[in-house]
């Protein structure tokens, strides 16, 4: 069994970028041992784009 994790992170209305570094935040969990399942872009905004993306985590649990 597993347990998950799901870290939000929004993109710039302006340029799209997203506005946290997602290699630090995805280096930081796997410190903590969590392992990178993928990131999840869903479309929100006019036009099919995205606001924010989630990044998925998982780890075995206790």
């Amino acid at each position: 069994m597993y347990e998950y994790k799901y870290v939000k992170v929004d993109l710039s209305s302006w340029n799209g970028k997203p506005k946290d570094n997602y290699h630090d935040i995805i280096n930081s969990h796997a410190k903590d041992g969590w392992r990178f399942v993928q990131i999840f872009a869903p479309a929100t905004k006019g036009y099919g784009s995205a606001s924010y993306f989630e990044i998925i985590f998982e780890k075995p649990s206790n």
